[in-house]
């Protein structure tokens, strides 16, 4: 309790009815008389406490209010861990200060959390590296952080009130507004990436994540906080990254490209015999077609018939050079060489004409290729002359093994073919040979592995990277008798693309 040196506010009704916590200090800031609620504020302290209310300079700010004979306001005091902000009011009449305080700790601590909130703010806003920006929901800037010069070369100042669409690159922009509104209206953010030119004329990428401010009742959107941030650096990275893979898978399509052009031709030796034969059947014919001719024609005045003979013989002769300008024709398109040219294909004519190129071979070694191939295959899109080497490679391989197992008897090789109902071709060469070994298997796709005595082991691995290449697959299955390849190749749909 309040001692007896107390003296409530009888004497001063004014001070007896504030409300505020309040007392009376003479000229040298002494209390006089403390009211009621100044009472209630102390608590269990004494009067001599109540100085401690007090500002720490308030003898002078008694005799300023004194001298000066105005009221001095709002002087923060610190008590425990209130805050007081105090008013003097100066009564020159009895040469005495009122003095009123209020307690203002909440109102204060609030601002200055809030004072040191906007200092943090400013604090990020000026030295953040992105770009902050407030737009109207049109896209007009209201407001940019300081980073606007260093990205863009413009000052906040001069984007005020300017449309960001104006520094977009033309390339996309009504698309790019479109759907960031939409995002907006719908989701309330969005993210967009694009070019924006810089003051000095050239473009950058840019990121920006934006977000909509809406009105409270209606849900409209009334504004756009965006953060902008510069990617032209990785955005470049990553088209250098993509150039490189590309030329890249351009260097290893062109390697394929030699080394299938290399198989080709070590094939080509190897047919030598059978294609020479085949060169010489139809190049003896016209020789003897036009030996005849030149006869008939010598005895064309003692012979009526020798006319239609004569014309008989050229025609035959015409066939047979003809033949002989297809198997010529044959094989330039098999030697070509350069760039792959994707068509769509009837996988049947494909492989009838693969069994024409080593038929010789196929009959040099008294072996069999029995067509099982139907006429009505859907057609597959494949470079014709690859697909071709495939399945040439496989006929050869299976005549080998036909040879190796049956050496001077007959043998026979099925080709066959089938359209399965997931939308692929299946294409199979089956054998009569030797078969391969569990261990044998899991190799035989592997570069430079061989069974052949003068074998390069690549055969086989290229063929399955020419199919791969195709989106199909090529594997090989053991038969109670031989070995049998099978090639799948996806069919084309009606609409003309892979299924």
């Amino acid at each position: 309790m309040i001692g007896n040196s107390v003296r409530l506010p009888s004497g001063s009704p004014l001070l007896g009815h504030d409300p505020q916590p309040s007392l009376l200090l003479d000229a040298q800031a002494r209390p006089l008389e403390l009211n009621a609620a100044l009472l209630a504020l102390l608590e269990q302290l004494s009067l001599a406490d109540c100085v401690g209310l007090l500002p720490v300079n308030c003898l002078p700010l008694v005799q300023a209010c004194l001298g000066q004979q105005r009221a001095i306001e709002n002087v923060e005091a610190q008590f425990a861990e209130r805050i007081l902000v105090w008013t003097f009011i100066p009564d020159p009449g009895e040469n005495r200060v009122l003095a009123r305080c209020r307690d203002a700790s909440a109102q204060i601590v609030a601002e200055r959390e809030s004072t040191k909130a906007r200092r943090l703010y400013r604090l990020i806003i000026e030295n953040t590296t992105d770009l902050i920006s407030r737009h109207t929901p049109d896209g007009g800037f209201l407001d940019a952080s300081p980073a606007s010069w260093a990205l863009l070369g413009y000052w906040p100042g001069e984007l005020r009130g300017t449309l960001a669409q104006r520094l977009f690159h033309r390339q996309g922009l009504a698309g790019l507004v479109r759907r960031a509104w939409e995002g907006l209206e719908q989701d309330g953010y969005y993210t967009m990436t694009y070019r924006i030119r810089h003051r000095q004329g050239h473009y950058l990428w840019f990121e920006t994540a934006c977000r909509a401010i809406r009105e409270t009742y209606t849900g409209a959107v009334v504004e756009v906080v965006s953060v902008s941030r510069d990617i032209t650096a990785r955005v470049q990275a990553e088209e250098t990254t993509l150039t490189e893979r590309k030329l890249r898978e351009a260097q290893q399509r062109h390697h394929q490209d030699e080394l299938a052009h290399t198989a080709r031709l070590v094939t080509l030796g190897e047919l030598a015999s059978g294609i020479a034969h085949e060169m010489n059947q139809p190049l003896a014919a016209v020789v003897n077609y036009a030996n005849a001719s030149q006869r008939y024609l010598a005895a064309l005045g003692s012979d009526s018939p020798a006319a239609e003979r004569v014309a008989q013989g050229l025609e035959r002769i015409s066939v047979h050079a003809n033949h002989a300008a297809q198997v010529i024709k044959r094989l330039r398109a098999f030697l070509r060489k350069g760039r792959r040219r994707m068509e769509a294909l009837n996988p049947g004519e494909v492989a009838r004409e693969a069994v024409r190129l080593c038929a010789w071979e196929a009959s040099d070694c008294q072996v069999t290729i029995e067509d099982r191939l139907p006429d009505n295959l859907p057609l597959i899109y494949a470079d014709r002359v690859l697909l071709e080497q495939v399945l040439l490679n496989l006929l050869r391989n299976a005549i080998d093994a036909n040879r190796e197992a049956h050496p001077g008897q007959p043998s026979l090789i099925v080709m066959s073919a089938l359209a399965q109902r997931d939308g692929w071709v299946q294409i199979d060469v089956s054998d009569q040979g030797p078969g391969v070994s569990l261990a044998q298997l899991e190799q035989i796709f592997t570069p430079f592995y061989t069974s052949k005595a003068n074998g390069l082991g690549l055969g086989l691995s290229m063929s399955r990277s020419i199919i791969e290449g195709f989106g199909g697959e090529l594997q090989a299955e053991p038969m109670p008798v031989g070995l049998q390849m099978c090639c799948r190749l996806p069919a084309l749909a009606q609409s003309g693309a892979p299924q």
